[in-house]
């Protein structure tokens, strides 16, 4: 019987991730963060602060696979200040405790360029975040390279998703629908996007972290393949509804305008040179190792979370 430990539970992906285990891996599960909240009665409970080691360490007692999930308040100095920290902490308790890591990454530490991403692209930030995420994952690949830990490297790229999936698609979008109001789209809606839908994302991070020989490397999750610009997406949302929906595009000088306000806004202008062009993710690897893994299409995903959002 494994005991899984997720280090940032209560986060979607932390959430979704524990749903899965319990559904489909049989073990103890214990939720570990701040102010955890249990996802399933059974589940076990533990407060930690993951910047302080001695905390980590004994949140990991008694842990057979370690997930880390966990989100920092979107802010450039508390990233490149606390991931680091963070993942050294969860690189010394999983060597002491003798446990597996499975590290969930996003793709901020990657080029803002138009190039198909793949597990071999190389970690070459544009912004302060992208720089915290490229450092925290080279300590990671450090470690696995030198045999301290054995661990493996899930990537996911922007999200979208039911109940309390963060991502600008889901601010900009669904949350705008569900007040009544215009979606917003960054720079340009005829580029292609790749999105993944969070609960697909929690449970591929569950099959790749028990599955034994996905060790030791880094591996995208799944995404639908049949990617969407938003000029389509926002196309489907009207067939879906039944009616038309009008959007805003937000050009360059909108969006550093509305930062001087919004200090959300302004954390994003990092990301804004890829809502420009082509944002191609892609994750043939993992559906080649796993063929019978449902992928949710972008459709099927739109239906979802406008059920879970009660947008009419």
């Amino acid at each position: 019987m494994k005991r899984h430990t997720i280090l940032g539970a209560n986060g979607i992906i932390g959430e979704e991730l524990a749903r899965e285990l319990r559904k489909k891996y049989s073990g103890q599960i214990k939720l570990v963060g701040r102010h955890p909240e249990k996802v399933h009665r059974e589940d076990l409970l533990f407060k930690a602060n993951l910047l302080y080691r001695e905390e980590v360490l004994k949140a990991l007692e008694d842990t057979d696979i370690a997930y880390l999930t966990v989100g920092l308040p979107y802010d450039s100095e508390i990233w490149l200040k606390n991931w680091t920290v963070i993942m050294e902490n969860v690189i010394v308790g999983c060597k002491e405790n003798n446990c597996k890591l499975v590290y969930f990454d996003n793709t901020y530490a990657y080029p803002q360029d138009s190039v198909v991403q793949n597990e071999s692209t190389p970690l070459n930030p544009n912004g302060k975040k992208g720089l915290a995420k490229k450092r925290t994952a080279e300590l990671l690949l450090n470690a696995m390279s030198r045999n301290e830990i054995e661990a493996v490297i899930c990537r996911a790229p922007e999200f979208y998703g039911p109940d309390k999936t963060k991502g600008l698609t889901n601010t900009l979008v669904f949350e705008n629908l569900k007040k009544g109001k215009k979606p917003k789209i960054f720079l340009n809606d005829t580029v292609l996007r790749t999105l993944i839908f969070t609960p697909d994302a929690s449970r591929a991070m569950a099959l790749i972290g028990n599955t034994v020989d996905t060790y030791g490397q880094t591996w995208h999750l799944p995404c639908d393949d049949h990617r969407l610009t938003y000029k389509e997406f926002i196309q489907e949302i009207s067939n879906q509804l039944g009616r038309k929906v009008e959007y805003t595009v937000l050009n360059s000088f909108v969006v550093h305008l509305l930062a001087i306000f919004n200090s959300n806004m302004k954390e994003t202008i990092e990301l804004l040179p890829r809502y420009a062009i082509d944002n191609i993710f892609e994750s043939s690897k993992f559906q080649e190792r796993f063929p019978e893994f449902k992928i949710t299409t972008y459709q099927e995903g739109i239906k979802v979370i406008l059920e879970d959002f009660e947008i009419k």
